[in-house]
């Protein structure tokens, strides 16, 4: 830069900081507030947003085998497929704390949490359940003070929010009935796993905003609320638990395109269509 020019660069600062309209100690202090926001908003974001740091797990030949006989999903997967699986799943074991509360951990329940986690995103290339931290395992259904010994108990899982966030709690024996033959079109892991990637875009509302294109929102809203019509006019085989609200109309009918996907195309071709983009996955 030429000397004239710096020279008048710095005589105009000069001649502004002397001014009457500058005040050196007025300035800073008014913008203390809006610095300690900006700073707290980006630790904010940097936890929520930092990748964690994960040692996958190592699948055991005897975790292969109780995938082959307890998840079907995986076991009807081809070469290929069952290695992306085996590889999200060791990276969620890796990552996730599973804890038994009144119940010991088995081998067998570890393999089902993460399957249940890692069916719903095999679509996706990368994903990490960033708002989970942990997974509590109670021995059967529970309410909503988190009693499961005694008193009427109906909740077989939740997403923790407000103070137990980041956490999800799961009925054992809801979690293996889901991957039992009796099951039918019901998986309490995969409906939970779902709420999950229901609430990363910040809001459980049933629109899973991160994994649809743009412009999707409205036209899926709209089928939710013609689907949901159908429940309550008797006119549909989706659970009715589904007419609840639309995050678990989005949760239930999640459960029966993954448990049984040749079903859902067959009597709901439409539905059908719209979650297997979302999820990613062709499954019939």
């Amino acid at each position: 830069m030429p000397y004239e020019k710096l020279r008048f660069r710095k005589a105009s600062i000069f001649a502004y900081t002397n001014s009457p309209l500058y005040n050196a100690n007025q300035l800073p202090v008014n913008l203390y507030p809006y610095l300690i926001l900006l700073v707290f908003f980006a630790v904010a974001l940097y936890f929520i947003f930092r990748k964690k740091k994960v040692n996958p797990s190592i699948l055991s030949n005897e975790d292969k085998q109780l995938l082959l006989e307890h998840v079907e999903f995986y076991a009807a997967l081809n070469a290929d497929k069952k290695k992306v699986f085996e590889e999200k799943l060791a990276h969620f074991l890796g990552g996730i704390k599973i804890e038994g509360i009144g119940v010991e951990i088995s081998p067998l329940d570890r393999i089902l949490v993460g399957a249940s986690a890692v069916i719903p995103i095999l679509g996706f290339d990368e994903w990490e359940y960033r708002n989970l931290g942990t997974v509590l395992l109670y021995p059967d259904t529970f309410n909503k003070d988190f009693q499961f010994a005694e008193g009427e108990r109906n909740i077989m899982g939740m997403v923790g929010d407000g103070y137990m966030n980041g956490q999800m709690i799961l009925s054992q024996s809801a979690l293996r009935h889901g991957f039992s033959k009796s099951a039918g079109r019901e998986n309490t892991g995969i409906h939970e796993f779902v709420h999950l990637l229901d609430k990363s875009d910040g809001a459980t509302d049933g629109v899973p905003q991160n994994f649809m294109k743009h412009g999707y929102a409205i036209p899926w809203v709209k089928m939710m609320h013609q689907e949901i019509q159908k429940i309550e006019d008797n006119q549909s085989d989706i659970n009715p638990y589904a007419i609840t609200n639309e995050a678990e109309f989005f949760a239930v009918t999640s459960e029966y395109f993954f448990e049984n996907p040749e079903r859902m195309k067959d009597r709901h071709p439409a539905l059908y269509d719209s979650l297997s983009k979302i999820f990613g996955q062709k499954l019939a």
